[in-house]
């Protein structure tokens, strides 16, 4: 079994570009300028911004299903964020030297199985937990702040 790892759609968030600041507040959403390298990690390309590089934060509700595992949380999208990740069988470069935290879901919704590991070993967990015809999909979340990181699928 294999698996499949996606970026979020650009789409929904093209458009909050174009908003003054104070339209982005009254949502709740900050422009933010990454500062250093590795410090924004983009939902939608799965690449870190670049000092200097323009993004938004924002919260994002990433676990819709109406269970007690309903969640949502804060997310960087880059300006500049064209196509979202999609790739099968390989994890994307933003996730080596980071821990992440994975959760996996079954198809009602309900969280069966969580671990932390390191983002340079979340393959092989993935691999793993797909195995488990239990399991529909898996979150992966930044462990230190507790972000959402990215949706995996099986393949």
């Amino acid at each position: 079994m294999t698996f499949r790892i996606l970026g979020l759609p650009p789409q929904p968030f093209a458009s909050l570009f174009e908003l003054d600041d104070a339209a982005l507040e009254a949502r709740q959403i900050r422009r933010f300028v990454a500062d250093e390298p590795r410090s924004a990690p983009c939902r939608v390309t799965l690449q870190d911004a670049r000092p200097g590089e323009r993004l938004l934060l924002l919260n994002y509700q990433h676990q819709p299903a109406p269970t007690p595992f309903r969640a949502t949380g804060p997310i960087f999208v880059r300006e500049a964020a064209g196509t979202a990740f999609d790739a099968v069988g390989r994890t994307p470069e933003v996730f080596p030297g980071r821990t992440l935290s994975a959760r996996a879901y079954d198809g009602s919704g309900m969280m069966v199985k969580g671990q932390i590991a390191p983002g340079d070993a979340i393959a092989g967990l993935l691999e793993a937990w797909f195995d488990d015809p239990s399991v529909d999909e898996i979150h992966l979340h930044y462990a230190a702040r507790g972000c959402f990181a990215a949706r995996s699928i099986r393949a």
